[in-house]
Order: structure tokens, then C-alpha cells, then sequence
């Protein structure tokens, strides 16, 4: 993903009241587990073993869990080395037969390069990736046990998006390859709306709005953080933050699908960054963080209505 500026703006809102049915809880622990095990193989970035054992471990892992999996196969340039690539992004399907559905997307892939490393020996190095790719991904891995265990009440698709990570810092279309793919040949019907869930391990997580998210869709925007005020959920801030290009964009841009971005970017914050370093690392990641994102999207699917 990358930066763009910070703007600093308060946004008011009424909250809403959550409609009081059971709601699955979210495990965290679980969640940091599936964080851990991603780490475990090693960086993630294409072409890379790391890469190759873990999309044989997630693909192994979702088909465990549903029989409605596809795996979208595609051909991709690699901007940041300059190397064609294959990439697959994985898609695992809940309650099909619904009439509204939600997309909920996280890249799965790690960058090439430390580029950002204050080191300058460590920046041709791979990233472990365990905010910046693991993170996201372990929150959609517990999502879709929970989804497993108790189908919710409208349809969900997960999906894990791969070669997001793979661009020239600068320029922001050479990344998201997974998403760009996808949104250019849709392989299931056209969800409603969508949110992609990125770099959410911060150990001192704070998550304000992502600009472009209220540019697409406010109304969803206000909807989850009124949610997780309510919920007492303290890592997201009612501010507008930074402008991301991530994996929302091209969703939007090329298929009109209303996708926000929940995202940290200032890991851990504003004056020291892990992103694109090898700091990027489970000791700087918290269960707790992916708390407060999974527990946000369990109560926000199971308080909807088909």
C-alpha cells in the first residue's frame, strides 16, 4: 500500500444501536496463532518457497473448512524486480444462496524488498510480513471458521488476495496485482460492498478512517466506527487519516464494488515505521489488535439481516 497525506478531521456521527442476537466471539489467541503460522514459512513474497508452502497451506486450509473455494489463477509483472509471476488469489464462499453480499479481502502475499529499512544492508532483503500481509490474512482465517461453525445471515465472500505487495514505491498502480485481477474478471457474482482488512497487528493499534474508504463509501465508514465506539472498540478513531492505495481501489475502480480499507499505517507510529523493514515481525504484533478487527466485523456481518 501506499501513503499519500494525513489529514486530520474530526467527522461527527450518531451511533447506532447493535441489534441483540447471539454473536459468534472472535479468537484471538486463534488469530495470533494463524499470524505465527503464516511467519512460520518465512517471508511471503512471490516466487520465494515461503510463498509457494503457505498458498499450499491455506489452500489445504480453507478446503477444510467449505467445499466452495475457488482459486483464481493469474499472470501478473512483478514491478519491483521486473519479473513475470504467477499469482492465485483464493476465494472461499458463505452463504451462497443469499441476496446481499459482502466481500471481505486481505493480501496474503509479502514484499520482495525491505526498502523502508533504516539499514541500508537489510533493503534488498525480503519482509517477514507479519502486520504488512499476516495480520489481515489471520483475521480472515478465523472469519472463516467462524463462518464455518455458524453460517451468517447474509452472503460472504473472503478473499485473500495475493501480489498486493509488489510495486515501486512512488507509484501506486504497480501494486495490488491480486486485486487489479480479480476486479477486471470477476469469478463470483458482483458483492454488494466490500472491506479489505490490512496491516491491523499493530501491537499500538490505532486505526482512523482511510480517506479514500470515505471518498467510496461514507455510509459504510460511519456504520463500522459507530459500531466500534459502541462496542467500546478503542483502536478505531473517528478521524480521517491518510490517503492509501490498497486493495480497495482497484475493486472499486474496476468493478464498482463500495470497498473501504481498515488499515494502520503508522506501525508502530508517526515517528517510526516497521512497514517495508525488517522490524515487520510477530514481536511487534498483539492478539489484542487482531481483536479489535474481527471482534468490529463479527458483530457487524451477524447484526445484518438477509
Amino acid at each position: 500500500m501506499i501513503k499519500f497525506i494525513l489529514i486530520l478531521l474530526i467527522i461527527g456521527g450518531c451511533s447506532q444501536n447493535n441489534q441483540k442476537i447471539d454473536i459468534p466471539s472472535f479468537d484471538e489467541e486463534q488469530a495470533f496463532q494463524h499470524l505465527l503460522d503464516q511467519c512460520s514459512y518465512g517471508p511471503r513474497n512471490p516466487g520465494s518457497e515461503g510463498h509457494s508452502n503457505f498458498s499450499i497451506y491455506l489452500e489445504k486450509y480453507l478446503k477444510n473448512l467449505s467445499s466452495d473455494i475457488i482459486i483464481q489463477e493469474f499472470n501478473y509483472l512483478e514491478h519491483v524486480t521486473n519479473i513475470e509471476r504467477d499469482g492465485k488469489n483464493f476465494i472461499i464462499q458463505f452463504n451462497k444462496e443469499a441476496n446481499e453480499r459482502i466481500l471481505i479481502g486481505a493480501h496474503w502475499d509479502t514484499r520482495a524488498l525491505s526498502d523502508e529499512d533504516l539499514n541500508e544492508n537489510n533493503r534488498s532483503m525480503p519482509v517477514l510480513g507479519a502486520n504488512d500481509g499476516a495480520s489481515g490474512t489471520a483475521v480472515l482465517m478465523e472469519l472463516a471458521t467462524i463462518f464455518s461453525i455458524t453460517s451468517p445471515p447474509i452472503g460472504v465472500d473472503i478473499v485473500f488476495f495475493d501480489a498486493e505487495d509488489v510495486g515501486i514505491s512512488g507509484q501506486p498502480t504497480t501494486y495490488a496485482m491480486g486485486s487489479e485481477y480479480f476486479s477486471k474478471n470477476l469469478p463470483i457474482s458482483k458483492p454488494n460492498s466490500g472491506i479489505i482488512v490490512d496491516m491491523v497487528g499493530d501491537k499500538y493499534l490505532k486505526i482512523p478512517i482511510e480517506r479514500f474508504s470515505y471518498q467510496i463509501d461514507s455510509d459504510t465508514v460511519k456504520e463500522l466506527w459507530n459500531l466500534a465506539n459502541d462496542l467500546s472498540l478503542s483502536a478505531f478513531e473517528y478521524t480521517i487519516g491518510y490517503e492509501i492505495y490498497d486493495d480497495h481501489i482497484p475493486l472499486w475502480e474496476n468493478a464498482k464494488i463500495p470497498t473501504i480499507d481498515i488499515i494502520d499505517f503508522d506501525y508502530p507510529n508517526l515517528f517510526y515505521n516497521h512497514w517495508h523493514t525488517q522490524n515487520d515481525i510477530p514481536e511487534n504484533c498483539s492478539p489484542q489488535s487482531l481483536a479489535q478487527v474481527g471482534t468490529l466485523l463479527v458483530n457487524y456481518i451477524y447484526g445484518k439481516t438477509n
